[in-house]
């Protein structure tokens, strides 16, 4: 088995058709999508106003008026555009695709002619571009609408927004560096970086790759951000926004315990991995196996769920996990997803996938409701509503789901994990494909010997029995995880059983044309149980 080397197959190459999931993605594509594009255009009776879509219609000058929301309010029209572009995979929308066009058509015209894009400092604050990254949240932005621009284009074919952010790009690129005369810094809010990564990937060319790394090699420096006068505001009002907020109260190979805000630090994770993986580095992995090892084993709820302080929306010190006033914001379970991916992508190890699956099962389906139109940002294990809303350390906690947030990360970040699941089943690395979600779904990929196809049927989580047929040449290798709650693993191979070799916690199987392999994860169901 190899090592720092798989990758995910691309996101149409994936068709997810699965008991469990397809009523969640069928609702996700059908109502939730065109939902929240009516909240962004604030046309949704009931919801909290969002504004989004007015702010670049404004900055673009189609129409006039203030700026209104979150510094970070672009990240929500990014992620639901990036939600929007996988729907189509599943359910090919005229009314998407227009709504698609008219959100990009306005971005197109809210960018100004050097490739600034970021309406909160065009509207509100055109004197501080660049000069508040600690809490501005400018490269945030950046990098959501980066992910969204290559998901658009992966789906669509379409490259009009990965133009408009190469554009971007190239602005910050001109601003931030080593060099004389830039600004030698990183993001307050990490995202860019994976977003970077993604580009990478997506085009091939070394200026996103080089960004990526610089951002990731360079947090923890000094003075980056760590003087501008916002930061030393907060910092010292706030002993909770101080440097560890950020991640960059040392260079990653030096921290040893997750710190600070969650998402931040998840999406930075995230971001280092990619990294790792392309420069295959071993002490980058090792530093981020070392933080891997201190949020799963020691700060991690059972659900999946991450960062238990409402203050500062972060990390405390290790089984500080308390059930009641535990914050576990939905958007840091689904950084945790990604991260975990990007782990597998680096050393295919089933203790990666055990993650993962947890994190989207449990604490990313917690944030939205059955309907798709009532989202929880915090999730707490034990609620007392009379007692939240009382209670200041309860003041994040909603008694029940509600139809949108003034700070809306959450929404559309759910949806966009639940139309992108596809990508988060399988990787590839050459000849070997890894299946670490038995979720049902049909794939196509390609090997050294030609293209090939995997179908799965599963029946898990409410039944332990998943069957995966293979389609395709000779000579590739399928590997098969066992999750850790498998009590009596088994596989069959056409109906006889199987004792195939086993590597970091998956089965070891050299599929023939037509084969068909069975499952069995040996797990009492069904308020069975064992004296």
């Amino acid at each position: 088995m190899k090592t720092m080397g798989a990758k995910e197959i691309g996101i149409r190459q994936i068709h997810v058709d699965d008991g469990f999931w397809n009523k969640r993605i069928r609702n996700a594509v059908e109502k939730v999508v065109p939902y929240q594009w009516r909240v962004l255009n604030d046309r949704e009776p009931g919801a909290e106003p969002s504004h989004a879509i007015r702010n670049f219609k404004i900055a673009a000058g189609m129409e006039e008026g203030e700026f209104y929301g979150y510094q970070f309010q672009d990240s929500d029209v990014a992620k639901w555009i990036e939600a929007a572009s996988y729907s189509l995979i599943y359910e090919d929308s005229p009314e998407i695709r227009a709504a698609l066009d008219e959100a990009i058509g306005i971005i197109e015209k809210a960018q100004q002619a050097d490739g600034y894009l970021d309406t909160h400092y065009i509207l509100k604050k055109p004197d501080r571009k660049w000069k508040e990254i600690a809490h501005g949240h400018e490269l945030y932005c950046t990098g959501h609408m980066l992910e969204a621009a290559v998901a658009y284009r992966a789906v669509t074919g379409d490259d009009r927004l990965l133009r408009v952010m190469e554009k971007n790009v190239e602005l910050i690129r001109s601003v931030f560096g080593s060099e004389e005369g830039k600004l030698d810094s990183y993001p307050g809010h990490e995202e860019i970086e994976l977003a970077l990564m993604k580009a990478y990937h997506a085009t091939g060319e070394k200026k996103y790759l080089e960004l990526a790394d610089y951002f990731v090699e360079n947090r923890g420096t000094r003075p980056a951000f760590l003087e501008e006068e916002r930061f030393l505001e907060l910092s010292r009002e706030n002993r909770w926004l101080e440097a560890d907020y950020h991640q960059a109260h040392a260079r990653i190979r030096d921290q040893k315990t997750a710190e600070g805000h969650a998402v931040r630090a998840m999406y930075f994770y995230t971001g280092a991995a990619d990294v790792a993986l392309e420069k295959q580095d071993p002490t980058l992995k090792a530093a981020l196996d070392t933080l891997w090892d201190n949020v799963t084993g020691k700060r991690m709820y059972l659900t999946g769920g991450v960062g238990s302080q409402g203050e500062g929306e972060r990390f405390t010190i290790d089984y500080d996990l308390p059930n009641d006033t535990c914050y576990t914001e939905t958007c840091a379970a689904i950084g945790l997803a990604m991260w975990a991916l990007r782990m597998l992508k680096l050393d295919p190890d089933a203790k990666y996938a055990d993650v993962m699956e947890r994190a989207l099962y449990n604490n990313v389906l917690s944030g939205i409701s059955e309907d798709g139109e009532h989202y929880f940002y915090v999730n707490p294990l034990m609620l007392k509503p009379d007692v939240a809303r009382y209670r200041k350390d309860h003041e994040s906690v909603e008694p029940e789901r509600v139809k949108w947030f003034g700070c809306a990360c959450c929404p559309p970040n759910v949806i966009r994990t639940l139309c992108g699941l596809g990508g988060y089943v399988y990787t590839q690395d050459g000849d070997a494909v890894y299946q670490h979600l038995y979720v049902g779904n049909k794939a196509q990929f390609f090997t050294s010997q030609g293209e090939a196809s995997l179908s799965c049927e599963s029946s898990m989580p409410w039944e332990g029995n998943a069957s995966v047929t293979y389609h395709g040449p000779s000579g590739m290798t399928l590997y098969l995880r066992v999750p850790s709650y498998a009590e009596n693993f088994s596989v069959k191979r056409n109906g006889e059983p199987l004792k195939p070799e086993k590597e970091k916690g998956y089965v070891r199987l050299t599929p023939q044309d037509g084969d068909v392999f069975t499952v069995h994860d040996g797990t009492l169901r069904n308020g069975s149980c064992k004296v």
